[in-house]
């Protein structure tokens, strides 16, 4: 269980972010064309996890969009922005946006992601939701990075998280 905040009141999430150097845990989360995709879809490929609680909220909006201007930098990358958002309202939003090289991946089929991850939100008005998070693996599928954004009002530590992709 980690402590966070939701507009500075204390919050907690479910379990831990999972520890660097571990294997990250398997996921089959529903996509944007409401097909399934696993962890493993993306082996040997290097995979950022941008988590959050909704691309309808102006932070997270910023992260997905600021993740889709870095995407094409990377090479052998894939920036995944994970959200229980359902994927008609994500492929909305990117469409609306015009983000075509971010992959967005919805929890509404898989409410386990968050304990895995350690983002599910236990209590308060966003209970179930993902809290802010980045999630850096690499193309062996060992986490490299991980941030839990404290105050899930405020953006990720964008600098740390592409500096762990290499």
């Amino acid at each position: 269980m980690a402590g966070i905040t939701f507009k500075g009141q204390p919050t907690r999430t479910a379990g831990s972010l999972p520890a660097i150097g571990s294997k990250a845990p398997d996921f089959e989360l529903t996509g944007t064309d409401l097909a399934q995709y696993t962890l493993g879809q993306w082996s040997g490929q290097r995979k950022l996890l941008n988590i959050f609680p909704s691309v309808d909220t102006p932070v997270c909006a910023a992260s997905a969009r600021r993740f889709n201007e870095e995407a094409s930098r990377y090479a052998d990358t894939v920036m995944l922005n994970v959200s229980a958002d359902l994927p008609f309202a994500q492929n909305r939003y990117c469409a609306s946006e015009g983000l075509a090289d971010v992959r967005n991946l919805s929890t509404f089929r898989a409410p386990e992601f968050g304990v895995n991850y350690g983002v599910r939100i236990e209590e308060g008005p966003l209970r179930g939701l993902c809290a802010r998070a980045i999630v850096v693996i690499d193309e062996h599928d060992t986490v490299v990075h991980t941030q839990l954004v404290a105050e899930i009002g405020d953006e990720p530590d964008y600098e740390a998280a592409l500096k762990a992709l290499g």
